[in-house]
């Protein structure tokens, strides 16, 4: 995990499929039920119900009113990151980030007891989904090059001896690309003067609030 922050896969969420939207009101568009949309907006989803694949349960989403509903990254970000992602640019890091295959809305508390935990070390409680959710993993995995390390192999081959027939999930025939513009800022002020960048002005690539402690706008001064 050395060098990761969710930093090192952009601001979430970007629209980095260009429709007008974040990625997580596309989630909650494609996974909610009797949706109902911010007055004046086809994007901003402010309620709906959520058949939970981690748990099971039905969760009556609203906008604004606590943190029930997640967007989870399937394959999670930190781990992502410590299987091959730290290698990338920072435009694929974004693209992984926002790819509505690797992505479900989901119980909140759920996934924050997930965090960045592999098939070895967490799998969602309810048991009728547990294929479907290692099918997935294996698939972002495959796309993305990212490998699995020998304890998350043999957890993933002992939930899929119980349903082998399992179907990969059906990808996105257009798979999301990072929309230029869309950086990651530098994960420390030594990587930004290695890049020749320091100073970073706030507006440019690289930059971010963490690297700006007096807040001035300018970066690694």
């Amino acid at each position: 995990m050395t060098g990761y922050s969710r930093e090192m896969f952009g601001e979430p969420w970007a629209d980095t499929d260009a429709n007008g939207c974040d990625t997580r009101d596309d989630v909650l568009t494609r996974d909610l039920t009797h949706r109902r949309y911010e007055v004046g907006s086809s994007c901003v989803v402010v309620a709906g119900d959520l058949h939970d694949p981690y748990t099971g349960d039905t969760i009556r989403f609203s906008r604004g009113y606590g943190s029930l509903v997640d967007i989870d990254h399937v394959v999670a970000l930190g781990n992502a990151w410590a299987t091959g992602a730290f290698r990338w640019d920072a435009s694929k890091r974004v693209e992984f980030a926002n790819d509505p295959a690797n992505l479900l809305a989901v119980d909140a508390s759920a996934n924050r007891q997930k965090g960045d935990a592999d098939s070895a070390t967490w799998l969602p409680r309810n048991k009728a989904f547990r294929c479907e959710y290692v099918a997935r993993q294996i698939s972002t995995k495959a796309t993305y090059g990212l490998w699995v390390t020998p304890p998350e192999r043999d957890a993933m081959t002992r939930v899929l001896a119980g349903c082998p027939g399992e179907e990969v999930p059906a990808q996105d025939p257009t798979p999301v690309r990072a929309r230029p513009g869309v950086h990651v800022p530098f994960a420390s002020c030594d990587a930004a003067r290695a890049a020749g960048a320091a100073p970073v002005h706030r507006g440019e690539p690289g930059y971010s609030r963490r690297l700006d402690r007096d807040g001035d706008g300018t970066g690694c001064e």
